[in-house]
């Protein structure tokens, strides 16, 4: 995983120190439902997620470079949820966030990083994002960065005791970004 830098945040690969900044947003209520995964317990929990982000290289811990601390995740995971067109280069972005740091534009910021990664040198053709109906914080983020409402599908979340939810899809093409960012 390439190391991406913004003007305020670091994407990085995952660290064992990290557990600490870990566990102090995924054991908040806000954070893991919206996302799909139930509260860490402890951070034993928090250090076994983290060994799964290193191991599967897909998952950037976000540092807030001014306080060299990791405030949330971004991942870019190989899923199609348009099952017509797996042909294409794409992946899927997802994302939490330290609500301490809500309403700073930060994950904004970390997603338009990600995307100018994936677009021009994983050349990617297509990036998907989703939220939960219910999550609007989420909603703004991925209209904010250009994503086009694609469909909503109901889906039961294995990480969150197979609680049914609705999931509204979003995506950006490669020619899309070009396009809005000539």
């Amino acid at each position: 995983m390439k190391e991406l830098v913004t003007e305020r945040l670091i994407l990085r690969e995952w660290q064992q120190k990290d557990s600490k900044d870990l566990y102090e947003y995924a054991r908040n209520k806000l954070v893991g439902p919206s996302a799909g995964w139930s509260p860490h317990k402890n951070e034993e929990e928090s250090k076994e997620i983290i060994e799964m982000f290193i191991k599967d290289k897909n998952t950037y811990a976000i540092v807030l470079e001014s306080e060299n601390k990791v405030i949330g995740s971004i991942g870019l995971h190989d899923r199609k949820p348009d099952h017509t067109i797996t042909n294409l280069k794409q992946r899927e972005i997802g994302y939490v966030l330290n609500p301490k740091y809500w309403g700073k534009n930060i994950v904004p910021e970390a997603v338009n990083e990600l995307i100018k990664y994936s677009f021009t040198e994983l050349e990617l053709d297509l990036i998907w994002c989703g939220h939960f109906d219910f999550n609007g914080n989420s909603k703004r983020v991925v209209e904010k960065c250009g994503f086009r409402y694609k469909f909503t599908k109901n889906e039961k979340l294995k990480f969150l005791e197979n609680k049914e939810v609705t999931t509204l899809y979003y995506c950006i093409y490669k020619f899309e970004y070009y396009v809005s960012n000539l």
